[in-house]
């Protein structure tokens, strides 16, 4: 390509705005949308997380297959299990886990702060150094000693060794927020509320995160990060915790760690009988495949989506450059007849594409900044990484190698086609013989639109299904009118002052104007924080596999009535229930326990062994079955669940109340605050949002994909049917005398429309008949973004048939109609 090839190429594109302008503007948006899910892509799918050597990272998991459990927390005893036990596989190995807490600032104010507890190697593991002030050492992991033994009634007790401090490391954000980035707090204990004082020796770089699912509920940027002083107790294994990052030796595969964790969990299931009743397992996984195996299949379909597009307005431009081509065949015929080589027209057009591609791509790029923008407001909380989705080097690479394939794929065969022209016929003047050879190619181009937009269509019916089924899910209680919120901080420290404690938070809530009732529980609905516990019947005592995962919830007394919670059976709590001291052990199950611990039975007055507050499980009575709530997601029904009163765990345990009131629930927050305030001001209200919000932030990711998916069928669709448009009104160009002739033989206007929308309807057949056979291929790949709809839903494929056929009829009436209304004489003398 020359400099005067760029600039004729240039002078001819100007010289036709619209045609310059509308293709440009086609092209921009196929490369637009995909940069900006691209964008996506590479953040989360392709860049390497932000760790040394990231490769060699790996998460290992704790799996109960007989409970179905997946990521479960490891107890101090098998972690050192693990890490001992698999010392050929991994050249380190360390444990995190995290908590919400509450830390006074400077004037005394709670502030909410995430706490981290590593093993005191974290941070080498991971390579990332320490800013200011010193690592972990070995020594600040060393366990706290252990209490006395009993002494015997003549002897005087031991004292009790000295406890040792528990030493912090500081994140950057959170050092500068609370100590303004003064280095003299190093080594002197923080000043708290609770029952530790962390003393600080050091700072992490800024922007230092954990990269977890959010499933398995750590928290991405924790703003202090404690030594975990871990002590191995062979007999407490029932206490779980602890997640674990591993980083592989080198040239080590994930098969040889994965034999090594094998025969570690198979110990386990040896030697101890919890691990063998459980099914206890140990999965060795990639760190970002770990973190990203609950978004990559949507991330995927939406990568293909809009390569979908690209090809789509590829095609699209393509007809355009063809009928252009063919209009221009006089010109180009000159240009042969006087020398001008095959390669040399090929050239010229293929440098218009590149420009018209070019133009398109910067275009593009601005619609992707946009697009990136948006994305990050309605992305889903499940999609990691969300704060690392920019327009950098390699998403502008993207940008030129797809504008660059764009000019290619459209480029290159209308350039092939029109480069040959006949001379004889150009030159005499006759009506462009290449706009009639030219109809097989444009034809096929749109059957080639029709079919990839078709696919299209049939993806976002299927969301537009799954979202649908989504709504009219009930989740087991009724979210219009309940505000939640958190109450962190310290309740007493005995279970009668924290009784004492909940009991006044209740009735000071309960006394705001128009608040109708009030309740607390923890976890919470949709907010996250679920865990398993053990549950069987009476042949669990002779035979250990029966015991099975149940969900648990801690309630107070009017749990179900404030969430409107349906009681199927016996009744809920009372305060008899709730009042501290030991006995009380009853429970409410839901009906999906109910039904599978006393199929076809009453399950009120029964009882059902659970392990919860004792290393072994205990017999609990059950007063009532309610129905089944959705807690985890409104997409999956979730485990069973039993309900425990908060005085059953020593009360102080409900930590996420729910406020109900006939109208606006958020317009009550102001009130709460006040009310917590007046009680103590030293505990602390976080993550206030009415109910209606969490089923919202639960529907997100559907949504997210509808909305996404649904773009881009509505712009195929439009430009599917742009194309039709064209193909017919260029074939109505063409056959202008032969509709002359048939109209002077006596064909009516009705003939000449029905013959029109005729080959208009015959394209549309053969790319949706195309279309169909695709989409049945790869819809497939959306299965687990699907709910309540099979990918290869039949009506969803009849509906966006008969829609794509609606559209095809909207594109080929207009030229169908000018056809209709020629003038036969004056299409005869035409030719």
């Amino acid at each position: 390509m020359s400099l005067r090839d760029l600039v004729f190429a240039t002078r001819v594109l100007r010289k036709s705005p619209v045609f310059t302008l509308t293709a440009a503007l086609t092209i921009a948006l196929g490369v637009g949308a995909s940069t900006a899910i691209f964008s996506v892509t590479n953040a989360v799918l392709l860049q390497p997380l932000p760790y040394k050597d990231p490769g060699r990272l790996v998460i290992v998991s704790s799996d109960m297959r007989k409970r179905n459990v997946r990521d479960f927390p490891l107890s101090n005893a098998n972690y050192i299990d693990l890490r001992e036990g698999s010392r050929n596989a991994f050249q380190d190995m360390a444990g995190v886990f995290t908590f919400p807490n509450v830390m006074p600032m400077a004037d005394g104010t709670p502030e909410q702060v995430q706490v981290a507890v590593v093993t005191t190697n974290f941070f080498r593991l991971m390579g990332n150094g320490i800013l200011r002030g010193r690592d972990f050492t070995d020594d600040d992991g060393i366990p706290q000693p252990q209490p006395p033994a009993a002494a015997g009634a003549a002897q005087p007790a031991a004292p009790a060794a000295p406890r040792l401090p528990v030493m912090a490391i500081l994140s950057y954000e959170y050092f500068q927020r609370r100590f303004g980035g003064d280095t003299s707090i190093f080594g002197r204990p923080m000043v708290t509320n609770g029952p530790f004082t962390p003393v600080v020796v050091g700072v992490l770089p800024p922007n230092f995160h954990l990269y977890f699912p959010p499933s398995v509920n750590i928290e991405a940027a924790p703003d202090i990060w404690i030594a975990n002083r871990l002590a191995y107790d062979a007999a407490n294994r029932n206490g779980v915790s602890i997640f674990v990052v591993a980083r592989l030796k080198e040239a080590m595969s994930i098969e040889t760690a994965q034999a090594a964790a094998d025969a570690v969990a198979a110990e386990g299931r040896k030697n101890f009988p919890i691990e063998n009743t459980a099914g206890y397992y140990l999965r060795v996984e990639p760190m970002r495949q770990h973190l990203t195996a609950e978004v990559r299949p949507a991330i995927w379909s939406l990568m293909g989506a809009v390569i979908f597009l690209l090809l789509i307005a590829c095609s699209n431009v393509a007809n355009l450059l063809l009928v252009r081509a063919s209009l221009r065949e006089r010109e180009l015929a000159v240009r042969a007849a006087l020398g001008g080589s095959r390669w040399r027209l090929v050239r010229q057009i293929l440098v218009e594409a590149f420009l018209v591609a070019g133009l398109g791509g910067v275009a593009g790029l601005g619609l992707a900044w946009l697009g990136i923008y948006e994305l990050r407001a309605i992305a889903p909380a499940n999609l990691p990484r969300l704060d690392s989705i920019r327009i950098d080097v390699w998403v502008l690479s993207f940008t030129v190698i797809a504008s660059f394939s764009a000019a290619v794929i459209f480029g290159l065969i209308p350039a092939w086609r029109t480069s040959r022209p006949d001379l004889m016929n150009a030159l005499r003047g006759s009506r462009s013989p290449a706009l009639a050879g030219g109809r097989l190619l444009r034809n096929l181009v749109v059957v080639v639109e029709v079919a990839l937009s078709f696919v299209l269509l049939i993806g976002s019916g299927l969301m537009v299904r799954s979202f649908w089924e989504l709504q009219r899910i009930n989740p087991g209680f009724d979210p219009h009118g309940l505000l939640t919120f958190q109450v962190l901080g310290i309740f007493g420290n005995s279970p009668e002052q924290r009784a004492v404690t909940v009991h006044q938070l209740h009735e000071q809530l309960r006394a705001i104007p128009g608040v109708q009732s009030v309740t607390a529980s923890f976890p919470f609905p949709l907010a996250g924080g679920f865990s398993p516990i053990r549950w069987g019947t009476e042949e669990a005592l002779v035979d250990n596999t029966k015991f099975k995962a149940v969900d648990f919830q801690i309630v107070l007394p009017g749990y179900f009535e404030t969430m409107r919670t349906p009681l199927l059976a016996g009744r809920t709590f009372t305060d008899a229930d709730n009042a501290p001291g030991p006995g009380h052990n009853v429970v409410v199950i839901d009906q999906f326990l109910a039904d599978k611990a006393f199929p076809g039975q009453l399950a009120v007055g029964r009882r059902i062994l659970i392990r919860i507050r004792t290393p072994e499980p205990e017999w609990v009575e059950v007063i009532g079955v309610v129905a089944h709530q959705r807690d985890v997601s409104l997409a999956e029904p979730g485990r069973e669940q039993v309900y425990f009163t908060d005085a059953f765990l020593n009360s102080g345990a409900v930590a996420q109340w729910a406020t109900r009131s006939a109208n606006d629930s958020a317009a009550y927050g102001a009130e709460v605050r006040a009310a917590i305030k007046r009680l103590d001001p030293k505990l602390l209200v976080a993550r206030m949002e009415p109910v209606d919000t969490l089923v919202r932030e639960a529907q997100a990711g559907t949504r997210f994909s509808l909305l996404l998916i649904g773009i881009f069928a509505v712009i195929a669709a439009l430009l599917a049917g742009v194309g039709l448009y064209g193909v017919l009104s260029t074939a109505v160009r063409q056959r202008t005398a032969e509709i002359g002739v048939r109209m002077a033989l006596g064909a009516g206007p009705g003939r000449i429309f029905q013959l029109v929308v005729g080959q208009g309807m015959r394209l549309s057949i053969i790319g949706i008949a195309l279309g169909l056979a695709a989409a049945y291929a790869l819809t497939r790949v959306m299965a687990t973004m699907l709910i309540g709809v099979k990918a290869t839903d039949p009506a969803t494929f009849i509906a966006m048939a008969t829609l794509f056929f609606l559209i095809a009829t909207m594109a080929s009436w207009l030229p169908a109609r000018r056809a209709a209304g020629l003038d036969p004489t004056v299409a005869l003398r035409e030719e």
